[in-house]
């Protein structure tokens, strides 16, 4: 056999060889696809590293945030394109929902969390690792079952560890969605960046499209420990009055785990949310809507907030299998 003959027979080896292995991987790929609700499989182009579980992601992302990170106002049509977005997510209709994203600088990603097994699509801004971050936030979105219902997180880092419950009340029970800001609530001009307070930012839009579809929620706040003294966590179902029933389950669960609470439906209570806009929609819509302050202490300690997310997890698993 000459040289060159030889050398030809091996690069075509090579080649083939070369084929096989991407053939391989672009099947691994596939299989590793979101399936939707509807049961039909949709194939995640962008997956997460494997193996780094969800609350640490949610929490290195919430450790970034400060005063001075900056924040940019979305436009109308942003805001609603991103939670057209999150509706074809839940809809079962990830590359959809990709392609809407790709025109507003938002990626989805696909990722399995290694404790629960569990899958969940991630909505989060390109230009966070950039120079100039907008700080419109990310959506955490189970894959795993229909989604039933949204823990909501519009104060990360400013109200302390409060990213932290709302990774575990997500991680606790089935089915839920988890709408965190991307920015310090001090971060834009003003009162910009506080979400809870605003219904021009990308999270009203996002609670905005879960509202629409009926699905109740509860939104996670902090306060210092001198601003309720002798309480451990306020609840309250902000303006509206269709969530107490669920609300009084939930004070007694908090109660039966050894915190002090006060109902504001019972008497006056400090933060009881009343101004919060997400609450107003709830209430607009008849919804269910639990907003639930958390002392400092409780959110200082990790035993604690354990216990308080059993307590909102025994209300989130209801949820689930009833609505």
């Amino acid at each position: 056999m000459t040289g060159k003959r030889a050398k030809s027979i091996s690069i075509a080896a090579a080649i083939v060889v070369i084929g096989a292995l991407v053939a391989g991987f672009g099947a691994y790929t596939i299989g590793r696809g979101g399936q939707g609700h509807d049961g039909a499989r949709s194939t995640p182009r962008t997956t997460a590293p494997a193996g780094v579980p969800l609350e640490r992601r949610i929490t290195d992302f919430a450790s970034h945030l400060s005063e001075d990170a900056g924040y940019r106002e979305p436009r109308a049509a942003e805001r609603r394109t991103i939670a057209d977005a999150v509706g074809r997510i839940l809809d079962g209709h990830l590359d959809q929902a990709r392609a809407l994203l790709s025109g507003v600088d938002f990626q989805l990603r696909t990722l399995t969390d290694p404790a629960t097994g569990r899958s969940f699509a991630e909505l989060s801004d390109r230009t966070e690792t950039g120079p100039a971050p907008r700080g419109w936030g990310r959506v955490y979105v189970d894959l795993s079952e229909p989604v039933r219902w949204s823990v909501q997180v519009p104060h990360p880092t400013a109200d302390a560890n409060t990213e932290r419950v709302g990774a575990r009340v997500l991680l606790g029970s089935p089915g839920g969605v988890m709408v965190l800001a991307g920015a310090h609530r001090r971060a834009g001009v003003g009162n910009a960046a506080d979400v809870a307070h605003r219904t021009d930012s990308v999270f009203d839009a996002v609670c905005d499209e879960l509202a629409r579809r009926r699905l109740p929620g509860i939104q996670v706040h902090g306060f210092a420990d001198d601003s309720a003294p002798g309480y451990d966590v306020v609840t309250s179902t902000g303006k509206g009055t269709a969530g107490r029933t669920d609300g009084r389950r939930l004070a007694d669960a908090l109660h039966e785990r050894g915190f002090a609470v006060c109902r504001a439906w019972d008497r006056s209570c400090p933060l009881e949310g009343h101004d919060n806009v997400q609450g107003h929609r709830a209430d607009a819509e008849r919804l269910t809507f639990l907003h639930v302050e958390f002392a400092r202490s409780v959110r200082a300690s990790d035993v604690r907030i354990n216990r308080a997310v059993g307590a909102v997890n025994s209300i989130t698993t209801r949820w689930a299998r009833e609505s």
